[in-house]
């Protein structure tokens, strides 16, 4: 979803258009255009799920 912001992004739709269109929220795509302006599409790619590491050890699991 990200990568189909920053197409259009780079085709000049702005933040608001582009929330409606993919249908989320308008602080997501905003948020998503500033971190396409600081670092291209490099920056929009998935880090992984979030949240804290696992503090239990294996034998806990």
């Amino acid at each position: 979803m990200r990568m189909q912001a920053a197409d259009w992004f780079e085709r000049g739709v702005g933040a608001c258009e582009v929330a409606r269109g993919l249908r989320v929220s308008t602080k997501s795509a905003y948020a998503w255009r500033r971190l396409w302006r600081a670092g291209g599409r490099q920056a929009l790619r998935s880090r992984g799920p979030g949240g804290p590491d696992c503090r239990l050890d294996r034998a806990r699991l």
